[in-house]
């Protein structure tokens, strides 16, 4: 056995959520239809509507799994958002940071 064997191809989740959703009726597949931006908005009302649209998409856990795997960047992947390769609860409108810290 090699090493090329051993060791999963990096792009190899990202392979399987596109085999997967060729396998789905495309009507079945909210980033598939619409506005591709909203998946990666800048507002947070926009953010929370795209992982609202992810709630019942039949790809959804390989594409959050596929997400973290990968650590992706930025926007929302599998109902979940993502900055900085982690999950974040919530997208924060652009202004001044709080004095004061939330509790959690």
């Amino acid at each position: 056995m090699t090493v090329h064997e051993l060791i999963p191809h990096p792009d190899a989740a990202l392979t399987a959520l596109h085999d997967a959703a060729d396998q789905v009726d495309p009507r079945l597949l909210p980033c598939r239809n619409g506005d591709a931006e909203l998946w990666f908005a800048e507002s947070p009302s926009d953010v929370e509507a795209a992982k609202a649209l992810c709630l019942d998409c039949p790809v959804r856990a390989l594409c959050l799994d596929g997400a973290l795997e990968r650590r992706e960047p930025w926007g929302v992947w599998g109902g979940e958002l993502f900055a900085q390769g982690v999950v974040i609860p919530r997208k924060r409108p652009r202004g001044r940071p709080r004095k004061n810290p939330v509790a959690a």
